[in-house]
């Protein structure tokens, strides 16, 4: 009997993240505990379309199925990935996410209790959304009260993806809200603590309370990276890729006239969320030690120290990759990167946990 008889395959997995204005995807594989970077690639809904990917709305795409389909086939093909098995991110605002409290009860009255919630908290009929619940706070069977993340999807985005994987050429194997692949590509550093992790966004910005490692409280707040600019445009009277140049790289710091450009927007989010800070000291009495900035402002020059002043807290860019092997050569690349792909490289590690 040969070697090759006992010859063992590395499991694999794609992570797809439709964003605003960029669809981004990662392949990993991983062979025992050790995940390895297999590919990676995105592309700019304007490079192609006139439209972007999505809009800040509950339940659409602003492409169509095909149209979207077409865009993630091509980026597999770009990037040499072979791999079928896939996992979609939902947009967090596409999603409903609530907690509520239970009193106590058993593990076998929870769930007809959480129905019951669904429908009081539920803006739209339950036959037209799929949710999920988790138990945050206390354990069934003891006599205290329970507190419970449910989150809740429109039935018609789920069949929407689910026709976009189709086309695409991909099995879908699994769909996750933006906020749960974040976490996942940055476990590591939000076990211990009581933190915020905020994914600043093409058109919109989601701040997500994370309490060692569960998700306590999740909103949403429509301001992106694509307001910065057009207030860069409008303000300096330069064109829209002119303005996203010097926003890359002056940022926070840009002034005209003696006044800050991006400072009244951004202050406009730190105070959004310095009452989330307020309120879920209020209503849990957790404090939030750190603010972890994710998504394509993350790296904004300046932008995490005046975060970190504006908010009184310690203040880091994420790092997805620093637990993922890639080839040396591409560490500079890896860490320029790594808030852009947090959310689809989260989505991979959720299909090889599948």
């Amino acid at each position: 009997m040969g070697m090759s008889s006992f010859t063992f395959f590395p499991k694999r997995a794609v992570g797809v993240d439709i964003g605003t204005s960029f669809l981004k995807v990662v392949e990993l594989s991983q062979w025992g505990e050790r995940v390895r970077l297999t590919n990676y690639g995105k592309l700019s809904a304007k490079s192609i379309y006139e439209k972007p990917f999505r809009t800040f709305e509950k339940n659409t795409l602003t492409l169509s199925n095909k149209d979207v389909g077409r865009a993630i086939k091509g980026v597999l093909q770009e990037t040499g990935i072979k791999t079928t098995k896939a996992v979609f991110s939902i947009p967090d605002f596409s999603s409903f996410f609530t907690h509520f409290e239970l009193p106590p009860m058993t593990q076998e009255e929870i769930p007809g209790a959480v129905e019951f919630e669904a429908r009081r908290h539920i803006p739209i009929p339950l036959s037209e959304v799929a949710f999920d619940w988790e138990i945050i706070k206390g354990k069934p069977g003891k006599d205290e009260r329970l507190r419970i993340l449910m989150v809740a999807v429109p039935n018609e985005l789920i069949r929407q993806y689910r026709d976009i994987a189709d086309l695409a050429g991909l099995e879908l194997i699994s769909l996750e809200a933006e906020v749960f692949g974040l976490m996942r590509s940055t476990r590591d550093a939000i076990e211990e603590d009581v933190v915020l992790l905020m994914d600043i966004g093409a058109q919109s910005t989601t701040v997500n309370v994370v309490n060692k490692g569960v998700l306590y409280a999740s909103h949403s707040i429509d301001i992106g990276g694509n307001e910065l600019t057009n207030r860069i445009a409008k303000s300096l009277s330069v064109s829209y890729e002119e303005a996203e140049t010097i926003k890359q790289q002056d940022g926070v710091s840009l002034v005209l006239d003696n006044i800050r450009i991006l400072s009244p927007l951004v202050d406009v989010i730190l105070l959004e969320v310095q009452k989330i800070i307020q309120n879920t000291k209020t209503e849990t009495q957790l404090e939030p030690k750190r603010l972890i900035l994710a998504g394509g402002s993350a790296k904004l020059p300046g932008l995490r120290g005046y975060a970190g002043d504006g908010l009184g807290v310690e203040t880091e860019i994420i790092d997805p990759f620093r637990n993922v092997f890639y080839p040396p050569m591409l560490e500079g690349i890896m860490r320029a990167m790594g808030p852009k792909y947090a959310v689809a490289l989260g989505m991979a590690l959720r299909g090889l946990e599948k």
